[in-house]
């Protein structure tokens, strides 16, 4: 017999639903304990089908809700449901994909996907079949609803879909899919082509069989009226350059045509599928061949594409100049990574750390706005195409730039100002002789009302940092240098954080060169100590580690020591061990102890002792952790790579005059258990840390040599380059202490 609900067992559960919807926050706890209860009876989840696909006279939010609960309870615990709940479940979805409404439509397709995705695609061998045939309905619900479902499990389960494990379903879905690009809706033609979609980069068989088909019918789609069937014909079109230009190449000119108008297309979700096309096609060998005929058109339209819309100024407070004193939200704070020592290239005598960060806003300083837009699209599209036609590009863009940088618009201005950056890299010889007029004005626009010009116009000189450390100091380097520091102390945070990442660019660029402005240099820096919330205090401490890096013994001076230490030793005094805010402290810390060598003597002891802590207290929450997995959470080890390179920046800069230090310490013993630990990146820093301490205080570390050698010669893999990179150079040094001291072999 067909299950039945109990007419008050169903009411009590419609009333939780409704409760569920509730803003009061007692009443969602009370929900919330409810619903375990209630999962501890199995056909607790018949109930929530039956509301989902039966009760049509409840309101639509109250029956998704029920589909979305119990998708959570299949998520969570499908594996305990008794098979009669589960087939029970799995009957009714396919019974009502059609049903009248979008929404129950929708969540009954997410249900059906869940369950597939615990591997059910296997035990459920009427789904594909079944879903396919109700494409065929003459019921427009009921093909959209299958529709619905299959797009999303061929997103999920596009792989499957194509092995022998389920006898190669693809082979049949991909034709049927293909017969539904003519169907008279476009909800259902857009359904078809996201469907085929997921199968072109994975360069499915079943796809490749049929790929001349696909191709024509997509051509046959490129004017539909509708904006969604637009965007998948484009993203379909982006995908097969790369894995099929061969069948692209013969109508390359008419796809670029229409590239062009789409991505000038009135819908932004087309137009910024459509600019993908060109960063695609920029890595493409043909690229040069095919699109330089097309530069007068499309240099304007990727130019236009840069300028920022109102939504973007909305979600970026364009209007707001002064916010230095709101504090941070934390999630506006990304989640920061440590990036382990390597250590060659400055034991070989060059400045600064091998591997150096590479930033990840190539294209602009929106990283707050950090959905991909086409603003962001126009940018990196403007930036690759600049490195594949270099200067070529310029007479198509010189001619609008300068009605762009003198715009009285400050939007179109700003729009300007970032294609002149996009185009540094690329276009860099042929800017050079225009450079010594621009740069006066990029500096200029340092000082414009607008928060979002100023800000742009740090990112953008940050690009040319490297011109301008190429000439005389008091044509550019001094007036650039004035006032990117002024806007370190500006009143909007957004400009505050552009200038910090722009002097740190051009403190790599210029290094020494800025000796003799350390003092007002250092004045800007500290001041800014005072002023910053939680964010740009972070990349304050990078651009502090920069100059130390750059400018190295230099520092070293009582003047310029006194400035610096006190406000770092204050943030690191504030700062608890558990806080990540350590990471970037440490890092800073680690660069400025190398550059002050002997003038950092007064702050190393309790520095050296709390880096040894922090390493001892993740050895030991490792040690719980790998005993008692269950009862303790696993440390970050970032916490122990930030103090061990800490550890190396002492050494190298303090030199014999960590002896003390070390005779004091348990350190051996600690760098013992790092150097094998099985996360690469510690044991990379263990070996930089070994390495320095052997150069500065030999004799501590001579009698673990024979414990230190074997697990040495273990980590000479190069599969690990930087592992392999650190030994290697800890054995050099260990070996030519060893000769240093006549030691037999």
């Amino acid at each position: 017999m067909e299950w039945q609900p109990d007419e008050q067992g169903l009411q009590q559960v419609l009333q939780l639903l409704k409760d569920s919807q509730s803003p009061n926050t007692a009443t969602q706890r009370a929900v919330q304990q409810k619903l375990e209860q209630l999962n501890q009876f199995p056909d607790f989840n018949n109930y929530l089908i039956f509301v989902l696909t039966r009760l049509k006279t409840e309101d639509e939010p109250t029956r998704s809700l029920s589909g979305l609960i119990l998708k959570n309870n299949v998520k969570a615990h499908y594996q305990n449901f008794p098979p009669t709940v589960a087939d029970f479940i799995k009957q009714e979805c396919l019974n009502n994909i059609g049903d009248p409404s979008p929404l129950i439509r929708a969540t009954i397709g997410i249900l059906i996907t869940t369950i597939t995705s615990k591997g059910e695609l296997q035990t459920w061998p009427e789904l594909l079949p079944q879903l396919c045939n109700l494409l065929n309905s003459e019921d427009y619900n009921t093909c959209e609803g299958s529709f619905g479902a299959l797009q999303k499990i061929c997103e999920d389960s596009s792989e499957l879909l194509e092995s022998d494990a389920l006898n190669r379903p693809l082979n049949i879905m991909i034709p049927k899919f293909l017969q539904f690009f003519k169907h008279c809706s476009p909800k259902i033609r857009s359904h078809a082509i996201a469907c085929v979609n997921q199968f072109i980069i994975g360069r499915a068989q079943a796809l490749m069989d049929n790929i001349d088909t696909f191709i024509e019918s997509l051509f046959a789609l490129a004017t539909d009226e509708d904006s969604e069937v637009r965007k998948n014909v484009c993203r379909a079109l982006v995908m097969l350059l790369e894995v099929r230009i061969d069948r692209l190449i013969p109508h390359m000119h008419s796809i670029i045509q229409y590239m062009l108008q789409r991505t000038q297309d009135p819908d932004e979700n087309v137009s910024l599928e459509a600019c993908e096309f060109w960063l695609t096609l920029a890595e493409q060998p043909i690229c040069k061949e095919v699109l330089s005929g097309h530069l007068v058109q499309l240099i304007p339209i990727l130019v236009n594409g840069m300028k920022y819309s109102e939504i973007d100024i909305i979600l970026l407070k364009g209007d707001v100049e002064e916010d230095e004193a709101v504090p941070d939200s934390e999630q506006d704070i990304k989640p920061r990574f440590h990036k382990s020592r390597t250590v060659t290239l400055q034991h070989e005598g060059g400045e600064g750390e091998e591997g150096e960060d590479i930033d990840e806003d190539d294209d602009d300083d929106d990283d707050t706005l950090s959905d991909w837009n086409l603003r962001k699209c126009s940018a990196a599209a403007l930036d690759v195409l600049a490195n594949v036609f270099r200067d070529e590009l310029l007479p198509h863009l010189l001619p609008l730039l300068k009605g762009l940088l003198f715009s009285p618009d400050w939007v179109i201005k700003e729009s300007g100002i970032l294609v002149l950056g996009a185009i540094a890299e690329g276009c860099m010889q042929g800017m050079v002789p225009y450079l010594p007029e621009l740069l006066p004005h990029l500096i200029a626009c340092l000082c414009d009302k607008k928060a979002l010009v100023r800000s742009i116009a740090c990112w953008t000189l940050s690009r040319y940092a490297h011109w301008v450390v190429s000439q005389p100091p008091d044509s550019h380097l001094k007036p650039l240098m004035t006032e990117l520091l002024k806007r370190i102390l500006d009143g909007n945070k957004r400009v505050q954080e552009a200038a910090c990442s722009a002097f740190a660019t051009l403190e790599e660029e210029a290094c020494t060169e800025l000796v003799p402005y350390l003092s007002f240099i250092l004045d800007t820096l500290v001041f800014a100590f005072g002023k910053y919330q939680h964010k740009n205090l972070l990349i304050l401490y990078d651009a502090i580690g920069t100059l130390a890096d750059s400018v190295g013994h230099h520092l070293n001076q009582p003047e310029y020591i006194q400035k610096l230490m006190p406000p770092l030793i204050a943030k690191w005094n504030e700062l608890k061990d558990e806080d990540k805010d350590l990471f970037p402290l440490l890092e800073c810390l680690s660069s400025v102890a190398t550059a002050l060598q002997s003038g950092f003597l007064p702050y190393c002891e309790p520095v050296y002792q709390r880096c040894v802590t922090l390493v001892q207290k993740t050895l030991a929450q490792a040690m719980m952790y790998n005993q008692h997995p269950d009862q303790y959470e696993a440390p970050d080890k970032d916490f122990m790579i930030v103090a061990l390179d800490l550890l190396s920046g002492l050494a190298e800069g303090l030199g014999g005059s960590v002896d003390q230090l070390v005779a004091r310490s348990n350190i051996m013993t600690l760098l013992f258990q790092c150097m094998q630990d099985p996360m690469p990146e510690v044991r990379q820093s263990s070996f930089a840390l070994l390495g320095d301490l052997t150069k500065a205080c030999f004799p501590h570390v001579k009698p673990c040599i024979a414990e230190f050698m074997p697990i040495l010669g273990l980590n000479l893999n190069p599969e690990f380059i930087s592992v392999c990179n650190n030994a290697t150079w800890a054995i050099g040094e260990i070996a030519m202490q060893m000769v240093c001291c006549k030691m037999p072999e």
